[in-house]
């Protein structure tokens, strides 16, 4: 087993008990067909890989295409969302949708809406949910804003993930405010996953800088000029990311500090 393996085995992201050695999940809209979403997913190295129940068929019209034959549920864990859905009975629905589609499988990601045109999360609807949801027994990884209070709120509730956006969805625009994914990061004991947002490789080592604990991202790649060349791209970004924070930065300073020293040197 080369180091790498083993480092992987050993920082495995744990979501809801289950153990993925990748840190990055990838959606599987926005492809140019079902052949690229494939390939993209491969490069990636994502485990956990997200499909719109409202936009993607898996079974729902058996005269259409499946993402499944692509993507069997042998090889990646399924993660079905409820995007599109712009209230708490939609996406609630959705979500028993998806449970029936796929075998009875529990997990889900949440996202209620607020507008079609910032697309941010409705946190009123979305906790509620999350509520209904959670004593249904769904596991719920859940797209919130980037407030610490509300991400405190649904981990309390008993989300098994919480997943700020970076920025809006689809802007490519990156993280925007480090300082509350950072503290969420901090006090939040569930998952931490940066969801929306992310433009680039950069952006997504940025976010496993800060301490979190994945990246999601669809638009990212799917529109990318090369969507497999990227999906490699951020793969290794996030895995750059997680070992330099494990590694730990050095502080920033106010003014230079020399990389050889001449303290003890022979001269003077």
């Amino acid at each position: 087993m080369t180091d790498k393996d083993l480092l992987a085995t050993a920082d495995a992201l744990t979501i809801d008990g289950v153990r993925y050695r990748s840190r990055l999940l990838v959606g599987t809209g926005k492809y140019r067909d079902l052949t690229q979403t494939r390939l993209a997913v491969e490069a990636s190295g994502a485990e956990i890989v997200t499909v719109a129940i409202r936009r993607t068929n898996i079974g729902q019209d058996p005269k259409q295409p499946n993402l499944l034959d692509e993507l069997s549920q042998d090889k990646y864990t399924i993660l079905p969302n409820t995007a599109g859905c712009f209230d708490a009975k939609s996406a609630i629905r959705t979500c028993h949708l998806a449970r029936e589609l796929l075998g009875g499988r529990a997990l889900v990601k949440l996202e209620v809406l607020g507008d079609e045109k910032t697309l941010y999360p409705d946190i009123p609807e979305t906790l509620v949910a999350a509520d209904t949801l959670i004593k249904e027994g769904f596991k719920v990884m859940v797209y919130t804003t980037d407030d610490p209070v509300s991400a405190k709120r649904l981990e309390a509730m008993g989300c098994v993930a919480v997943m700020p956006l970076a920025a809006p969805i689809g802007s490519g625009l990156g993280i925007r405010n480090r300082y509350n994914i950072r503290t969420i990061v901090e006090n939040t004991q569930v998952p931490v996953l940066v969801d929306a947002g992310v433009g680039t490789a950069s952006d997504a080592s940025i976010a496993m800088e800060l301490g979190c604990d994945g990246v999601l991202m669809n638009t990212a790649i799917a529109e990318a000029k090369n969507p497999v060349l990227m999906a490699t791209a951020m793969k290794l970004a996030v895995e750059a990311g997680r070992r330099a924070y494990l590694a730990g930065r050095i502080p920033r300073r106010a003014y230079a500090s020399a990389s050889s020293p001449i303290d003890g040197t022979f001269f003077e």
